[in-house]
């Protein structure tokens, strides 16, 4: 696994420099916050889809100190649709951390950062480097492609030992200097030229020394995470209406869309002929067309019941939920499935 950083990292840079993307929101007024918020919202996520969020957050939260302070009800509804809700709870969790403990500066040892919440190697190697400059490597998805494809490190980087080959590589191939940019480049590299399908290899500034496609291997890196068929659930979402407005709980902070406002859920008939029986209905149930959400783990096959109710139950204590008008915005964080279904009504 011999590398040659020099070459490498002028070759990367000297690419960069030329072609790399250097007008992203978060690549103005480079500070750790700002950084930091991009990397989280960009994890699993494409740019396009995080500029228009990352723009309304900054707006909404202009500092590490506004966003921790807001409700988590404020931050989640920001979040809405960018999904992976974990991160936005992580987000939020850490700003108040850093609040309480860094007297709302955001810390600029590596150790340090690496210990908050939501926030790995890689991605705290990202935030000190974009935004301070600190000499250290990342290893996102897109880096990771990239270093697999050029020394044919085999096997899925979700296995240990091959993630250690990849950080052994990657940090052999940093520059001691220019090591912004030069991370940069290496994001860019993946998101614009060493892509999942097609990459564009005669566009690529290490083409010459890339020993996959040396060997004609390209399409074998990296390697592929095991197949495993994704099971299916049954969820009954059922929509509560009385006086134009509709009922929804808030999930608990952990699991599956934690800490967002939901219709209540129910596993099978049994449970919810149950609780329809203690509703003072106005009107029989009627199914909504039934669609399936995926989860990373599972997929979710969703069907709405929409029952308008005579009168309002009575509200159980210990239960976080409320009824919302249908005629008005409400600033509070939706899961998926509730706002695809409180368009149709």
């Amino acid at each position: 696994m011999e590398v040659n950083p020099t070459s490498f990292a002028q070759q990367i840079l000297t690419w960069y420099h030329q072609h790399g993307r250097k007008s992203l929101p978060w690549q103005h007024n480079r500070t750790p916050y700002r950084v930091w918020l991009s990397e989280i919202m960009l994890q699993q996520t494409q740019v396009t889809t995080v500029i228009p969020y990352f723009e309304r957050f900054i707006e909404r939260f202009p500092t590490l100190i506004d966003l921790a302070n807001a409700d988590q009800d404020d931050v989640l509804h920001l979040w809405t649709g960018l999904g992976y809700y974990a991160r936005g709870r992580n987000l939020h969790k850490c700003a108040q951390h850093i609040r309480d403990h860094h007297h709302g500066e955001f810390p600029t040892d590596i150790d340090t950062v690496m210990s908050l919440p939501g926030i790995g190697r890689s991605t705290a190697g990202a935030i000190l480097s974009l935004a301070l400059n600190q000499p250290h490597a990342i290893l996102d998805g897109n880096v990771k492609r990239v270093l697999a494809r050029h020394h044919t490190i085999e096997g899925w980087y979700g296995v240990k030992a091959v993630e250690s080959k990849l950080w052994q590589v990657a940090i052999a191939n940093s520059p001691t200097e220019q090591i912004q940019p030069y991370n940069q480049a290496m994001m860019d590299m993946g998101a614009m030229i060493c892509t999942r399908s097609k990459p564009k290899c005669d566009l690529c500034p290490v083409a010459t020394s890339c020993q996959a496609k040396l060997t004609n291997r390209i399409a074998e890196f990296p390697g592929k995470k095991p197949k495993k068929e994704k099971p299916a659930k049954r969820g009954i979402l059922l929509i509560q209406i009385h006086n134009n407005q509709v009922y929804l709980q808030k999930r608990p902070p952990a699991g599956i869309w934690g800490g967002l406002w939901c219709f209540p859920q129910f596993d099978d008939e049994q449970q919810l002929q149950r609780h329809l029986q203690t509703l003072a209905l106005h009107a029989e149930p009627e199914p909504l067309t039934a669609f399936r959400h995926t989860f990373s783990h599972y997929h979710l096959d969703i069907e709405p019941i929409i029952v308008v109710l005579a009168q309002k139950p009575d509200m159980v204590a210990e239960q976080q939920a409320d009824w919302f008008a249908l005629t008005e915005q409400h600033s509070i964080g939706l899961a998926a499935a509730t706002e695809k279904l409180l368009a149709q009504l």
